[in-house]
């Protein structure tokens, strides 16, 4: 009886890797459409709410880039450090330092009509970014901490700390006790891009990124070190590249990248720091880093679909009455089935079990 099991490629699958981000969204429409008949929902409304209503206004548009750019921003800095295999859990904790950090100087400079104050805070809420994740690459190449869980645990002592800094030292005093503080001037917010929607001109700090990622990845020596030491870790040593310098330049440009969307948010749509600052932006951009493929382009596009189900999510809502749940939902399984799929770039199934007869009928007649 024969069986199927998985078999090492002898090199990765190019068709698998370009195929891998389809089938999983497809999967994933699947498992969705179980879902919502489970829940007594339409699958049609359901879709159409997710995927077609947020494109049908000005306003739902405006919403969808808005979303894509700390998506897009985040997952571009979290794929530099994946490529080389340094695993940064925590873009939601460096988003938060960014928002406080930028957040903290706008309030110093509330009433100064200066042009500094928006890229002194998006220099600021970058090195914030990156400094909470060198906290962890610090603990990774002196003690061999593993980054996965010093990153996410930071990430939680960051949301403490906001919690902390919008309830004490930075509350507004005029707030009537909001946990929230004072709004920002008008030289700290980034300007309308789009009018009738809440994207504003931060949008175009992703795009940066983006050319910069892809010219770091694709044209750049220091991108080859980090992708061969991702790749083959004893190669790398044996050619020089120092794996500490790898855990350092991951981390600290996905902290960085981090921290950037966070100044994005704060000086953006919010205008000010509150309690409720990221809707996850940090945890679903590892969801984009890994359907794009790890590769800039594939990460935009990715971006934009993962902003799409955000958007969706908040309609359907409204329009469907499905639960709030399901974006988290989605964004899960979209993640499970990615991860399934890609096994397929580097196996592939083949058929084991009985020898075949013609084998089996020159073994016999040797034997005798």
């Amino acid at each position: 009886m024969s069986a199927l099991r998985l078999v090492l490629r002898t090199q990765p699958s190019l068709r698998a890797q370009l195929l891998v981000p389809l089938v999983a969204v497809l999967l994933t429409l699947f498992a969705g459409s179980i879902m919502f008949t489970l829940l007594g929902k339409s699958p049609l409304a359901a879709f159409y709410a997710f995927f077609i209503e947020p494109l049908t206004t000005r306003y739902g548009i405006g919403e969808v880039l808005l979303k894509t750019g700390p998506l897009l921003l985040i997952a571009q800095g979290l794929a530099i450090g994946f490529r080389a295999r340094v695993w940064n859990i925590g873009a939601e904790g460096q988003l938060l330092l960014g928002a406080i950090a930028s957040g903290a100087l706008a309030l110093q400079f509330e009433m100064s009509d200066s042009k500094w104050v928006l890229p002194a805070m998006i220099v600021v809420g970058t090195l914030a970014g990156a400094f909470w994740a060198g906290i962890a690459a610090l603990l990774r190449t002196r003690y061999n901490a593993n980054e996965i869980l010093v990153t996410f645990m930071l990430s939680s002592i960051a949301l403490q700390l906001l919690y902390y800094l919008v309830t004490g030292p930075l509350r507004d005093p005029m707030g009537m006790s909001f946990p929230q503080s004072a709004m920002f001037g008008d030289a700290a917010l980034f300007s309308p891009l789009l009018d009738g929607t809440r994207v504003n001109t931060s949008l175009f700090l992703s795009f940066i990124a983006t050319a910069c990622a892809w010219v770091f990845v694709q044209r750049s020596l220091p991108g080859y070190k980090l992708l061969v030491s991702g790749l083959a870790p004893g190669a790398a040593r044996y050619a020089g590249f120092a794996e500490n310098r790898a855990v350092w330049m991951g981390l600290l440009i996905g902290g960085a990248a981090a921290g950037m969307a966070g100044v994005a948010e704060v000086a953006g749509p919010l205008g000010l720091l509150q309690r409720n600052i990221s809707p996850g932006y940090g945890f679903a951009a590892i969801i984009v880093a890994f359907l794009g493929g790890l590769h800039p382009i594939g990460i935009v596009f990715a971006a934009l679909f993962m902003a799409l189900i955000y958007v969706g999510g908040d309609m359907s809502l409204v329009s469907v009455g499905i639960p709030n749940a399901s974006t988290t939902i989605f964004q899960g399984m979209l993640l499970v089935f990615y991860l399934a799929c890609y096994v397929f770039v580097n196996y592939r199934l083949k058929r084991s079990g009985a020898e075949p007869a013609a084998s089996r009928s020159t073994e016999v007649a040797t034997d005798a």
